[in-house]
Order: structure tokens, then sequence, then C-alpha cells
């Protein structure tokens, strides 16, 4: 790994280890949790469904992070994959073909600013690995809600599983890295008043990149004040957990 790229080789994986695969020419990325054995527990969605509508030819080809088989030929280690909800799946299956690349945590400012692109690191610190694979595995069989491609996806699910943090506000994005700077470059270019201050192009475009990694740190999981830490078992013992006010609650009892 370096600082341009988190790709890692299948042989320096370790159980707990979050990892991502990039898909259809880097527009974004499926991410999981690494169990070993060639093994990756992730939060999916089938082919048109991420994004809630299943009707559109958008959907269905960008956000589709189901693994790839004919449903009379399934994969003869993973079984049939085409249900929705946490999942695990072999190695293979999860890559779908693309390259493995390993989420970075507790990582400084300077290097998360570095990587510009987001999804790929954050400030918080892990938990040690067994929890992270307890929660992955309770996960597996209790299900974590529902799909939301802002506010529960792939990446907040893995997230999850490595801090056991949950946001417990409704004003921004989940613990989403992607989804943030996603937002972050939109803010960037339409809301800043900033960029009514110079007219050259090398101006705008220094504003816009100071406001897009502004947007980004502030919504990272490591220092965001909004979040708390909630047992796993709660995600199942207390419905209506996915709301906000639901875990504010569970945090003030814990």
């Amino acid at each position: 790994m370096g600082l341009l790229s988190n790709k890692i080789d299948r042989e320096a994986l370790k159980p707990g280890d979050h990892i991502y695969s990039w898909r259809e020419a880097y527009i974004y990325a499926h991410h999981g949790i690494y169990i070993g054995d060639e093994m990756v527990i992730h939060f999916t969605r089938g082919a048109g469904q991420e994004i809630g509508t299943g009707s559109t030819v958008m959907d269905r080809f960008l956000f589709s992070s189901s693994p790839v088989h004919d449903t009379d030929n399934p994969c003869p280690k993973c079984g049939d994959q085409t249900r929705d909800g946490v999942i695990s799946s072999c190695l293979d299956c999860f890559l779908s073909g693309g390259n493995l690349y390993l989420f970075e945590y507790h990582v400084s400012p300077v290097l998360f600013l570095a990587k510009a692109r987001g999804g790929t690191c954050t400030l918080a610190p892990s938990d040690p690995a067994e929890d992270v694979l307890s929660r992955a595995l309770f996960l597996l069989e209790n299900g974590f809600g529902g799909y939301n491609i802002f506010k529960n996806n792939c990446e907040d699910f893995a997230i999850y599983c490595k801090t056991g943090l949950l946001v417990f506000t409704s004003l921004s994005v989940g613990r989403s890295g992607q989804a943030a700077s996603y937002l972050a470059a939109a803010s960037a270019v339409v809301s800043t008043p900033l960029r009514f201050m110079t007219t050259s192009f090398s101006g705008l475009a220094l504003v816009g990149y100071g406001m897009y990694c502004a947007s980004r740190l502030v919504s990272d999981i490591g220092v965001r004040r909004d979040v708390s830490k909630v047992p796993v078992e709660r995600l199942i013992a207390s419905p209506g957990l996915d709301e906000p006010e639901k875990i504010a609650e569970v945090a003030k009892e814990d």
C-alpha cells in the first residue's frame, strides 16, 4: 500500500480487515469484512435495488453489488448469492473481477486529505479484530436493517463492524466516506459563496477543492460528534434502532 493506493495482496489479509473493490470504472466501491479462509461478509442489495427504485437502467448498471453468478450455476463455495442484506461470499465473488484494497483506520488528517477520493480511510480507530468479527458474524445472522445508498450502505456496514459507531442525527449522510465525498463535491460546486471571490480558473479550482476537503473532513466518522458506540446486540434488541432518536436513547442507556 502507498499514499496513492490502498491495494493489497491476498496473502497479506488478516481476519477482521475492512476491504473493498472498485466497481464500474471506479465510480463506486463495494466494501466488506474479511473473516478468513478466503471469505467476506458484506451488506448488499440485488441489481436495481440499492437506491430503492429497481426500475431504471442506471440503478441496475451502477448500484448492484451482489456477486455476479447465474442462478442456475451458483458459485460452489458461496452458494446462492441472490438474496438481499448481509451475506457471506468467497473473495473471488466479492471482488467480481476487481482489484483488492484495504480500508485504513486511525490515519492522520494529513493522510486523510491526501487521499482525495472518499471511502478509502478514516480518522477513527478500529476495535480489536475479535470484536470486528463478532459484529460481522452476528449481523450475518440477524441483518443490518434496510439498505440506503446515503445512510446505510455497504461501507456503513463495514465501518460499524470495525468501530461499533452509529450516527444518531438525521442531518447528514451516514458513516460512508464515499457518500460524504460525493455530497462534498456537489456542495463545493454549487453552494459555496466563496466561488464569487475569484474569477480565475485556478482560483475557482483552489476554492472548490478547499471546500471539498473541509466537507470531507468534518463528515468523517472519526471527527463527528453525532455518533455513539452501540453494542451489536442492541441493533436487534431495540426495534427501530435505524432511527436517529432510537440510537441516541440507546447511547444514553449504555
